[in-house]
């Protein structure tokens, strides 16, 4: 069976093809109108019209575009009474401290469609005060009425005792609505991030779900999985049933594959840099995927398992403009895949991607591997009013672009490393995407860091790491354990109920669990995630200590969350490929760009000429299929057995 990994990105849709020996990549423009119409453009121009014998692992922006641009479902809110305004008042905080005119976002459920049920569950798990059925069945009527597209349902305390959740669902059922119950997707303490996280789901599950829907049927002869948040991958059913659970479902898949090619070529600090058309998203590795419970995206909190990973609206689109005070600003806004970069000859938005091929980064012959025609003339022209009002030069324009771009995702590096405790110059830079290539090593320059790994086929990598993710779901439960309570054998029966549930969810499958405790101090307000051994209250000491700075070794612990992730057992067949050419003279042409306010000569390679153990030195241009390399003077590099470029300062 043919396996082929597809991302979905704002500017372009990526494809990895291993047919059991060797990989192939393909690269074709997104139809953002409709994200399957480029996949089955693209499977069709792999496999001809007939696609079958497949498995398909798919990354996708439906669900985090829907909550971008706030287009989902018409949604009620079934809360207990009294608590309606949850997802409102949230937790009171600005998002910019010092802006008086900062208004908060609106929340994706108007008042007038939140309901509250007289109904009350202690944090115990005790029942206050039991269901009233005939209340709900008047609920039943109105939202019939109201035509509401789906239903999330909220209970206060429902993680400790989800009975009165369950009954409601089973009334409201016959509408033939979908229904979000927290208890089901997150079975979790905090009231506001549970139950914005449940109204997300059901704001976006009717356009997600028919999306699967869709490609599930477009794709009917192939295997069809989804990757998930976490950088596993799910079926479609559960990805639309769930849409939260993909919300970073791209992004996910790069870090995956990042990581785990740097730890083959023996690199476990690693910092992945994925610079695409429309973003550009950055994870730290710590000697293992780092992962996050929480997350904020546009202002909506999101409380589910998910790599680490900070997302920034810097990509080749990105629109250059100048503001009302003349200053010259680069995004977030992106000219996306249509009309796209000025040169791609359907607009006239200057962007980095027009920057570079002004400068002479970019080969207009060797785009895409000279399969799509670009037009510099059209960069030209979009940067000259830009020129006239600034009074700089064209190239000064130009660089002056590349300059804000990469001290905006160099500030998103430092809040990644040193914002977080980490010294980002014994990390490893691993870059990838579209355009990560261009600017990854003046990044490093800027934070000391003094390697830079360039896999093969930078601009796919997303989609080659949905082929070497796991397929695995993640399990959680509330309860506070602390004291008495607090010993090996509790905590191990506690898990024992969350197996239970991931041995319904793969029936007749083989699993292999990972544990992870939320901890903290007694009477802190958060918490942080470890794994759980024997040892998990000196594990816990120690995490705190790096963390924070501090441990306090007579302080009492408490267990929050237990966390469980049952992983299918599976072979992976997906191993890199060795480079194969023979060692040779590699043939190169000279050219000239900007580089430093002043024109530069560089050697420019195709990639796909190199030999393991070739060596260069900057500066220099690498042409290839997906992605162009900028490697500037004083950088040294290696070609590994893998044909990754080692690139050291």
């Amino acid at each position: 069976m043919i396996e082929i990994g597809i991302d979905t990105g704002g500017t372009f849709t990526d494809f990895v093809i291993f047919d059991g020996k060797d990989l192939f990549t393909h690269k074709i423009p997104s139809t953002p109108s409709d994200p399957s119409q480029a996949i089955i453009n693209g499977l069709r121009d792999i496999l001809g019209e007939e696609i079958s014998d497949t498995e398909i692992i798919h990354g996708t922006t439906v669900a985090t575009n829907a909550l971008l641009e706030r287009k989902g479902a018409k949604v009620a809110l079934v809360t207990t009474k009294g608590f309606e305004d949850v997802i409102e008042i949230g937790r009171q905080n600005r998002d910019e401290l010092y802006n008086l005119f900062w208004e908060p976002r609106e929340p994706l459920v108007k008042r007038g469609l939140r309901f509250g049920i007289d109904e009350r569950v202690n944090s115990e798990g005790r029942v206050l005060k039991r269901l009233n059925v005939e209340e709900v069945k008047k609920l039943f009527a109105k939202l019939n009425r109201l035509k509401v597209e789906g239903i999330a349902i909220s209970f206060l305390n429902s993680y400790a005792n989800s009975t009165n959740e369950k009954k409601v669902e089973r009334i409201l059922k016959p509408l033939g609505i979908p229904i979000t119950r927290s208890s089901k997707i997150l079975p979790e303490f905090r009231e506001y991030e549970r139950t914005s996280t449940i109204v997300a789901n059901s704001f976006l599950q009717l356009k997600v779900k028919s999306y699967m829907d869709v490609l599930s049927s477009k794709l009917k002869k192939s295997r069809l999985l989804v990757m998930q948040s976490t950088g596993g991958v799910i079926a479609p059913k559960q990805a639309g049933e769930e849409p939260v659970r993909a919300l970073l479902s791209g992004p996910a898949g790069g870090v995956v594959g990042g990581y785990k090619i740097a730890e083959t070529l023996g690199f476990k600090r690693v910092i992945t840099y994925d610079m695409g058309g429309t973003s550009t998203d950055i994870s730290l590795c710590d000697a293992s995927l780092m992962f996050t419970t929480e997350t904020n995206i546009n202002g909506i909190p999101i409380k589910m398992p998910m790599v680490d990973l900070i997302t920034i609206g810097a990509g080749g689109g990105s629109i250059a403009n100048i503001d009302s005070g003349g200053a010259l600003k680069v995004g977030p806004e992106s000219a996306g895949a249509d009309p796209g970069p000025a040169c791609y000859g359907k607009g006239d938005y200057a962007t980095v991607t027009d920057a570079n091929v002004l400068l002479g980064r970019i080969n207009p012959h060797w785009f895409l591997g000279g399969k799509m025609n670009i037009y510099p003339e059209k960069s030209r022209s979009a940067l000259n009013s830009m020129s006239a009002k600034l009074k700089l030069s064209l190239e000064q324009v130009a660089e002056g672009i590349i300059k804000i771009s990469n001290a905006n995702m160099e500030r998103a590096l430092r809040v990644t490393s040193i914002g977080r405790g980490f010294d980002p110059r014994e990390f490893a830079l691993f870059s990838y995407g579209g355009a990560g290539g261009l600017h990854a090593c003046e990044l490093a320059i800027a934070l000391g860091i003094k390697t830079v790994i360039f896999p093969t086929d930078p601009g796919t990598l997303s989609a080659l790491g949905m082929l070497m993710a796991e397929s695995f779901k993640d399990y959680s439960h509330t309860t506070f354990l602390s004291g008495k309570q607090l010993s090996f054998n509790s905590i191990e029966r506690g898990f024992s109920s969350l197996k239970s549930g991931a041995k319904e969810d793969f029936p007749n499958r083989k699993l292999e669990y990972k544990l992870f405790l939320d901890a903290r101090y007694k009477r802190q307000s958060h918490e942080i995630t470890i794994p759980f051994t024997r040892n998990f209250k000196s594990a816990f000491h120690k995490t705190h200590k790096k963390k924070y700075g501090y441990q306090q070794l007579e302080n009492e612990i408490e267990i929050v969350t237990l966390r469980l992730r049952a992983i299918e057992k599976v072979k992976h067949s997906i191993k890199l490929p060795l480079l194969y050419n023979s060692p040779k003279k590699i043939k190169f042409y000279k050219s000239k760009l900007f580089y430093n306010n002043k024109l530069i000569e560089v050697k420019s390679f195709e990639r796909g000429d190199f030999f393991s153990g070739f060596k260069f030195k900057g500066p220099a241009l690498i042409l290839e299929k997906t992605s162009t390399l900028f490697i500037p003077p004083d950088f040294r590099c290696d070609v590994d057995k893998w044909g990754n470029i080692l690139a050291r300062v």
